[in-house]
């Protein structure tokens, strides 16, 4: 229940407190005073859409915190303490804060928490309903709701089956059409990877092969200038033992400055030294000359071995062009091309997998769509004769309400079955839609009846409704007051109303007065006691709240609905 809401700087509001009770409460006030800003804040409170331009003018920021009781181990206190929040001694706190920039910020229990949770909250806290919802109360979803939630957990549990198989026919379907709408697409894919691949098995190329084969083609292309080269420098170190006359070679001179130094080492450490470092070139350029001469001869100008090679790279230059710029590339595109293969060749089989599995879905989805048909049509009867049961209650005793339901060929998200609700007003007049067959008035009460209904079966501990009197007058709104308080038996109800008839059956009646300073208006919340709504139902009534027929008719509105009132001692 809500025991308390503040609201500063929203529309016309600077700051106002409103305390409200069990039972009935319901705000008046003057056209202009700011009765809808409650409403607003209510909205706002529990995950309403933010309007910046609600924001007072002059204000930084709107602000709506209430503080409600909650159940201990209930779902609501459940779902706050997962997120975080603290309940202390049963109370909850909620913030919604609204910036004139149109930034939103709200906590639970003292923790920030995302919109969306207060709007998840709400629906076991409050119901509430401004003007606006007549006319939502006129579409078919808002009317198939309507009825699905007053069939209660036969419905559930069927849509919840009938949802499963619905969301993987769609999944199923989709994936089916696309591979059934890219055959081409694919057909084609798959020969292009299959040439691919077979140009490049039928290439044989081996990992590194291509730069294995230009090392080797840039030896065989150079193999003379090679050779020519190593046999000048093993002259150079060695000499050439079958020249007829021997040059002075650099090992042979090496070898003499060795002998050299050698022969007299032993009179002088530094001599010594150097002749260490003779000795290790002279072995340095004895082995460089053996490979010299070692490789002078296993260089081979070999030009058919030349020319295979570049017939051979030609080739492997051209698998590179197409299909990777290394011999390693390429042989990694034929290992996922013909993987890619496997996936393309096996989607004839996935087709026909998912031509089985949507075959099986349709079968369920269409028995779980039967079985919703047949819910609705038994929550049909029931539901229509229980609102015109509570219409004949709020003063339409010859209305009647039904529910058609057709069911269609298409499946949607919610079954076959479109839900419209009719009324027929009188005994001779035929059911037409809503929106065809009742007037302002009518439409009220028919919500009105429906949340009466709601109540019973689907019940929230506190209704909010926005001048759901609009359009009614004399015995009707009596009626509607009367309803009002019978329903605030089972519930908290706040209503804003603009009827005398209606604000009679409150337990607690708030007035919302507005000041003017200049060109300033500010409004704020009143409780009041039995003298001050005897003024405020006199002026409702006549316009002034002095006048002693006012006061004297806002008497017997108060006495005659004492009977009913929830808490008739308040």
């Amino acid at each position: 229940m809500l025991e308390e809401v503040r609201i500063q700087g929203l529309g016309v509001i600077d700051d106002a407190v409103l305390e409200l009770s069990p039972g009935l409460t319901v705000v008046t006030g003057e056209t202009g005073a700011g009765k809808t800003m409650v409403v607003t804040g209510l909205g706002l409170l529990f995950g309403g859409r933010a309007d910046p331009q609600r924001v007072r003018p002059g204000a930084d920021r709107a602000v709506v915190e209430g503080r409600l009781t909650v159940p201990q181990g209930g779902r609501v206190a459940d779902r706050v303490l997962e997120a975080g929040g603290d309940i202390d001694d049963g109370v909850l706190i909620l913030t919604r804060a609204v910036s004139a920039e149109g930034r939103s910020r709200a906590t639970m229990g003292g923790r920030s928490a995302p919109v969306s949770l207060l709007a998840y909250l709400a629906d076991d806290l409050v119901a509430v309903h401004g003007q606006s919802d007549q006319q939502r109360l006129l579409r078919a979803d808002r009317q198939r709701s309507s009825l699905d939630r007053f069939a209660g957990d036969d419905l559930v549990k069927a849509l919840k089956r009938y949802s499963s198989a619905y969301r993987r026919y769609r999944e199923v379907s989709a994936e089916l059409d696309e591979l059934v709408e890219r055959a081409r697409e694919r057909a084609q894919e798959a020969d292009m990877l299959r040439f691919g691949v077979e140009e490049i098995t039928a290439a044989e190329p081996l990992p590194g092969e291509d730069e294995e084969l230009l090392a080797e083609e840039t030896r065989l292309a150079h193999a003379d200038g090679l050779r020519v080269a190593s046999t000048t420098a093993h002259e150079a170190l060695a000499g050439d033992p079958a020249a007829a006359d021997v040059q002075a070679d650099v090992v042979g001179l090496l070898s003499a400055a060795r002998q050299a130094v050698g022969s007299v080492r032993e009179h002088d450490a530094e001599l010594a030294a150097i002749g260490d470092r003779l000795d290790e070139a002279s072995y340095i350029l004895t082995d460089a000359a053996t490979e010299l001469a070692s490789y002078a001869e296993s260089v081979d100008a070999d030009p058919a071995r030349l020319a295979a090679i570049q017939e051979r790279r030609a080739l492997l230059t051209q698998l590179s062009r197409k299909y990777g710029a290394t011999t390693d590339e390429v042989l990694a595109w034929a290992e996922n091309a013909t993987k890619r293969l496997g996936e393309l060749d096996g989607d004839d089989e996935r087709i026909d997998a998912l031509r089985a599995e949507a075959d099986e879905l349709y079968a369920r989805m269409d028995e779980a769509a039967t079985a919703l048909t047949d819910i609705r049509s038994a929550a049909a009867e029931r539901f229509g004769a229980a609102v015109t049961e509570e219409l004949t209650a709020l003063a339409m005793p010859h209305a009647r309400v039904s529910v058609r339901i057709t069911t269609g060929e298409e499946f949607g998200q919610h079954g076959r079955d479109e839900v419209e609700l009719l009324l027929a007003p009188h005994p001779s007049s035929p059911p037409l839609a809503l929106h065809k067959g009742a007037s302002g008035g009518e439409l009220s009460r028919v919500m009105l009846a429906i949340e009466v209904v709601f109540a019973g079966s689907d019940p929230v501990p506190t209704f909010v409704f926005d001048e759901v009197d609009a359009g009614v007058g004399g015995k009707a709104a009596v009626e509607i007051g009367r309803r009002l308080a019978r329903l605030a038996q089972r519930a908290q109800v706040i209503v804003v109303t603009h009827l005398p008839q209606v604000a009679a059956f409150a337990d607690a009646h708030l007035v919302v007065e507005k000041s003017t300073e200049g060109l300033v208006i500010e409004s704020g919340v009143v409780r009041l006691d039995r003298g001050g709504r005897v003024r405020e139902l006199s002026r409702m009534l006549a316009g002034l709240e002095d006048s002693e027929l006012g006061r004297a008719h806002a008497e017997e509105l108060l006495d005659n609905a004492d009977p009913d009132r929830a808490y008739p001692a308040a």
